[in-house]
């Protein structure tokens, strides 16, 4: 039986070619496709794809990420792959987060998608070559993270909800309108935040959060 794959892209000449290049494959087949996140959750419960090639930003609607946790959620049977532009690392573990199987990039060549489809049809995950290293670097800190986490509870609540807001992509501008303080307070939280868990920059900021499952992606 070939590998049954839902495209969910919101370009459609990206849907086109991708739908040309899964279906010239043998053992693969494209059986169907989505504009955005809740088109992709509502064919992916209703065709019971193998594989979901997501895409990670399809604005208006929902987007990638958001549909991936609530498919999983739903069917955690369906393997999802992730299709993005983003080689950054904050995407790149909030993806595995959400659950999905793989994580590769637009400009990627076309058998390396399609190795990719391979890899995680066969059960296995598959990281593109700069995420290993992520990875590889993220398992290397994470006695260090291990032991910020423990910190947590020397945070007062202000800065706990400050670090919340940071790590979900506010601005301190934001910040300071959500909480109703001034900028400077808030670069004043932030600055405590760092000293007391130890942290120097955002995206380590951003893997404590994950790890304390203060970012909600619903």
């Amino acid at each position: 039986m070939p590998t049954r794959v839902l495209i969910a892209d919101d370009h459609a000449i990206v849907r086109s070619g991708l739908t040309l290049l899964i279906n010239s494959q043998p053992d693969m087949e494209v059986v169907g496709a989505a504009i955005d996140g809740k088109e992709a959750v509502d064919l992916s419960l209703e065709l019971q794809p193998d594989i979901v090639l997501m895409d990670l930003s399809m604005p208006p609607g929902e987007n990638g990420l958001t549909a991936t946790k609530k498919l999983k959620e739903a069917a955690p049977e369906i393997n999802v792959l992730i299709l993005t532009m983003h080689d950054d690392e904050e995407y790149l573990f909030r993806v595995l987060h959400a659950g999905a199987s793989g994580y590769i990039l637009k400009n990627a060549e076309d058998m390396e998608l399609i190795r990719a489809i391979q890899t995680v049809s066969q059960g296995e995950a598959y990281l593109y070559p700069s995420a290993t290293k992520m990875l590889i670097q993220e398992f290397l800190n994470r006695v260090q993270i291990g032991e910020q986490l423990d910190d947590y509870h020397i945070l007062t609540q202000r800065e706990q909800e400050v670090l919340s807001l940071i790590a979900q992509g506010y601005t301190n501008k934001e910040i300071a309108e959500k909480l109703v303080l001034s900028v400077k307070t808030i670069e004043s939280h932030k600055a405590n935040i760092m000293e007391k868990l130890h942290l120097k920059t955002r995206p380590e900021l951003v893997r404590y959060a994950l790890k304390k499952g203060l970012l909600d992606f619903v």
